[in-house]
């Protein structure tokens, strides 16, 4: 069984808790796969945010 990369993690975290304002024990309750999900979720928002407006 190979470890997580602490260094994700820590992106992972800081990700959330920038954008979500959750607090670190909140994210790292999730678990790995809905932490996941959540940046993907937010990685949409701020492509749709950043997409040039016609």
């Amino acid at each position: 069984m190979t470890r997580y990369p602490l260094e994700r993690l820590y992106e992972e975290v800081a990700y959330i808790a920038y954008h979500f304002h959750w607090t670190p024990e909140q994210i790292l309750m999730l678990e790995h796969p809905d932490r996941l999900h959540w940046v993907a979720e937010i990685a949409k928002i701020n492509q749709r945010l950043n997409e040039p407006v016609s």
